[in-house]
Formats: structure tokens, C-alpha cells, sequence
């Protein structure tokens, strides 16, 4: 039976940590960021997603609290040359620790 299998953020952030280049971007607004994100994370809200200026060939593994924002920024990332852009769920799901 095939079905829509949900993205472990875990298992793609330890995936993340491992790929040469790859940038785990953090889609949430600032104060969302600031009360705590995944470490290494860099915030660039959704709503200013299109200031984002990245390699077009680096990897961008991006999350948000539950994942909709991520698939709408990846899905802008992709329509503008950001082609291994990948939504890997959200922070309500990760079992690590956060940061400030």
C-alpha cells in the first residue's frame, strides 16, 4: 500500500549536519526563532523569504513549527533556481535540544 509517508525532521537534520554545504533554514517569524531553534539553524522568516541569497546549488533543508510554511517557502525556493530545496517538517516534531 502506498500512502504519503511524513518527513522525520530528526532523521533530516542529523542528514543535514552530514551534507557538505547544506544551510537548515528556519522559516518561522524572528520572535519564534529567538524563543528557541534547532542548532545551527538560520532564521529567515517566510515572510521575507524572497530576500533570502544563498548558493542556488547549496542544499537547503527548511522547517518550520509544523511543516505548511516550509513546503510554501521550499516551493518558492524552487520557482527561484534553489533546486535541492527540501521541506523537512517542523520543531514541534524534533526530539533535540533548542537553542537561543
Amino acid at each position: 500500500m502506498f500512502g504519503f509517508r511524513k518527513k522525520d525532521i530528526n532523521a533530516k537534520v542529523d542528514e543535514c549536519k552530514t551534507t557538505f554545504g547544506a544551510i537548515l533554514l528556519d522559516v518561522r517569524e524572528k520572535d519564534e526563532f529567538e524563543a528557541g531553534h534547532i542548532p545551527g539553524a538560520i532564521n529567515v522568516p517566510l515572510s521575507k523569504i524572497s530576500e533570502f541569497k544563498a548558493n542556488t546549488k547549496a542544499p537547503l533543508y527548511v522547517y518550520c513549527l509544523r511543516g505548511s510554511r516550509a513546503r510554501q517557502a521550499v516551493s518558492y525556493l524552487k520557482k527561484n533556481g534553489y533546486k535541492d530545496a527540501m521541506a523537512i517538517g517542523g520543531i514541534a516534531s524534533w526530539k533535540g535540544k533548542t537553542v537561543r
